[in-house]
């Protein structure tokens, strides 16, 4: 039960005066909320302004610069309107300061409105763009009109909002004035030295001047009263992910202690020797696991840096110590291809591995489960199949999650349902900047794999017009004849009317021309069968150019493949390009990425591109598509459960992130059910931030 002090907050802005159905459709857009039932009072408090009208020039008429905005105190003189046979005409009214007559100017407005607004010989104040004709002065449809009596309450600082076709700036105001009024006095949930520390005002107080700023000082995002409603929205998500952090932590790990003999033999076998990231990171796995607290970790490394390596060791402790482990791709694809790497290695090295996906049926997937539930198989790699009814563990040490950005927070707990408790390894090579991985898996200890494993040789990356494709497909012959194979990236599947993007079916067939058979086609309308097989024929050779969409980004692995071209590679983010990119590279052959694009660029289609030039390091070119795109569609938010922010700006805010991932920690350490005074008022913060999941898995708890 949400607190009862709260309930001015949750209102529908149904209930608000004025605000019909059609209209609350509207702002629940206008806010990006799914349905006008579920928008409240709160969601228009937290709805921030994105620029700022501002009213205070008054230069007088003759003084008034063409285009800019200002406000003119004025004396109403006369009013022209629009004769009746042509009703397109404007309306003109004629009024005057000391400096000059101006006309103000209406198209389709009515007569008896115009001169209740702009009485004659009354004076009024008015604001708007003044335009000048041969000479003289002419404001068409002011922003804003007021008598003279009103002029009190005239805004001369003017908050502007997101809208969205069919909503008024007018009606949404009436709205968040509504809010406004309705807003309770709440309890304070932040330290109180800590608040006037930085100088930061109440939430109620920040709430105000969000709507009623004074000036563009107070539109930065580093003014006091953003800078506290960035602090508690960063807090309220700090706490949940610590909530959830809390609970798969209750449900006691088992401690893993192998005797290290199977992972002696493995170091054995291994074509390559660890990287000292890789061994670094293995430690940390190891020691977390040895403990009865449960892991929950994040393992990141860019493309190609040896995290499946990592994941064998850690699986390989938990065969030791007579348990089993399973990793959990998002694809099939990836899940058969884990497979082909870890299988050959453990079975070497004695031990039983097995896969499973949707696609694994009849009496294969019988003995697959009689074998998992025997506890024979010691290691499992599979999809989200892993985790089904079906599917009963023996002794479930550790799960492994491949691509953690595809599975969110929900998942994350649904993974503990299986009452075993494992041990958590998640693994991402979307190279995460520091700032987002505290911010969407602040629940999570972090391992970095930073080197390239030894051998591997730079990727010369180049930037070509579109119109070149020509000289590309010359280049592509002579690779071919030297037994050379290379992808083709396309953005579409099929060609579309919208669109003038090249699809893969157009250049698979104006690559069918030129190589025949030894082109071959993947994409995700493909089902899994014709995908494999594509797959298998470039691995094997029979094909030598595979045209894809970016079906193939997430960890599809030929390692004879160096080069890789991409179409229209203005259209992709810097991450999506840098994962297309790691697929080449992976041998011990010099490889080359070329960027296609269709110009003119865009500013950011052009720095996009030359930071591909630039560098290899994947969290530089995160950190890069940070600043370029914004937190929220960096990681795909809506897909994924990781939180798109309303209030914080990534870059100005970073500070304050580190400090309300250690105060989350701190007031659950202190206080895990929340039950203190603070606690309490807490439990407000993220109701207000709609963090009512977490509030369950305290009660849960």
């Amino acid at each position: 039960m949400r607190p009862s002090i709260l309930d001015p907050l949750f209102v529908p802005i149904i209930s608000f005066a004025g605000i019909g159905p059609k209209i609350a459709a509207l702002i629940a857009r206008a806010l990006g909320r799914e349905n006008a039932d579920d928008t409240r009072a709160i969601d228009l408090l937290l709805m921030a302004p994105h620029r700022l009208i501002d009213r205070r020039n008054q230069p007088g008429v003759a003084h008034a610069t063409e285009h800019s905005i200002v406000t003119l105190k004025l004396f109403v003189d006369r009013h022209q309107p629009s004769p009746n046979a042509r009703s397109n005409a404007p309306y003109r009214v004629f009024a005057y300061d000391e400096t000059g007559e101006i006309a103000l100017t209406f198209f389709h407005a009515r007569k008896s409105w115009l001169e209740h607004a702009l009485p004659v010989g009354e004076t009024v104040l008015v604001s708007g763009k003044v335009d000048w004709f041969n000479g003289r002065a002419s404001m068409v449809h002011p922003d804003r009109m007021a008598l003279a009596e009103d002029i009190e309450n005239f805004p001369m600082i003017e908050p502007v909002y997101p809208l969205t076709a069919g909503l008024s700036p007018k009606l949404l105001q009436r709205a968040i004035d509504a809010a406004l009024t309705a807003m309770p006095e709440l309890p304070e949930w932040l330290d109180r030295p800590f608040l006037q520390r930085n100088g930061l005002p109440t939430f109620a107080a920040s709430v105000q001047t969000l709507h009623a700023p004074r000036d563009e000082h107070d539109m930065s995002p580093n003014a006091p009263a953003r800078r506290r409603l960035a602090y508690d929205e960063l807090l309220a998500g700090q706490l949940s992910l610590a909530l959830v952090r809390q609970r798969v932590r209750k449900l006691q790990g088992k401690p893993v202690h192998g005797d290290g003999s199977i992972r002696t033999r493995l170091l054995s076998l291994l074509p390559f020797q660890l990287t000292a990231s890789q061994t670094q990171a293995i430690t940390e796995i190891l020691t977390d696991m040895e403990s009865p607290e449960r892991m929950l970790r994040l393992l990141q490394g860019d493309v190609g840096s040896g995290k499946t390596a990592v994941a064998l060791f850690a699986m390989a402790a938990c065969t030791e110590a007579g348990g089993q482990a399973v990793l959990m791709a998002p694809t099939e694809i990836l899940a058969q291809q884990h497979f082909a790497t870890i299988q050959p290695l453990a079975q070497a090295a004695g031990v039983t591995v097995d896969v499973l996906t949707g696609r694994t049926k009849g009496k294969e997937r019988a003995a697959i489960l009689q074998r998992i539930e025997s506890g024979e198989t010691k290691m499992i790699i599979g999809t989200h199949a892993l985790f089904q009814e079906s599917v009963n563990y023996q002794d479930l040490l550790l799960a492994v999650v491949d691509e953690q950005h595809r599975f969110g927070v929900h998942q994350r707990l649904r993974l503990t349902a299986k009452g075993s408790a494992p041990h958590m390894l998640v693994m991402t090579a979307t190279p995460i900047p520091r700032t987002l991985v505290l911010s969407a898996f602040g629940d999570m200890d972090v391992s970095r794999l930073t080197e390239k494993p030894a051998g591997r040789l730079p990727i010369k990356t180049v930037t070509l017009d579109v119109d070149r494709v020509d000289e590309i497909v010359t280049r592509l012959r002579d690779a071919v004849a030297n037994g050379k194979k290379a992808y083709w990236i396309c953005p579409l599947v099929e060609d579309s009317e919208v669109s003038d993007l090249m699809s893969v079916e157009q250049r698979h067939a104006f690559l069918m021309q030129e190589f025949g058979a030894l082109v071959g086609i993947v994409h995700g309308r493909m089902n899994g069968v014709q995908k494999d097989a594509a797959m298998q024929g470039f691995k094997s050779g029979k094909t030598r150019v595979l045209v894809a969409t970016t079906v193939i980004e997430v960890g599809v692995d030929v390692p004879d493949a160096s080069i890789m071209v991409i179409e229209h590679a203005e259209r992709f983010g810097l991450a999506q390009l840098h994962q297309l990119r790691g697929r080449v590279g992976r041998g011990t052959e010099a490889s080359s990425c070329i960027l296609l694009y269709k110009g003119p660029l865009s500013i950011v289609g052009k720095a996009r591109l030359s930071i591909m030039r630039e560098t290899e390091d994947g969290f530089r070119i995160a950190e890069e598509d940070l600043k370029l795109r914004g937190e929220g569609e960096l990681l795909g938010t809506r897909q994924s459960g990781v939180p798109g922010f309303r209030l914080v700006d990534l870059e100005a805010h970073g500070d304050l992130l580190e400090i309300a991932r250690d105060d989350a920690r701190y007031v659950l350490e202190m206080d895990a059910d929340m039950a203190t005074p603070r606690g309490e008022a807490l439990r407000l913060l993220l109701y207000i931030w709609r963090r009512d999941e977490a509030i369950r898995l305290l009660r849960a708890g």
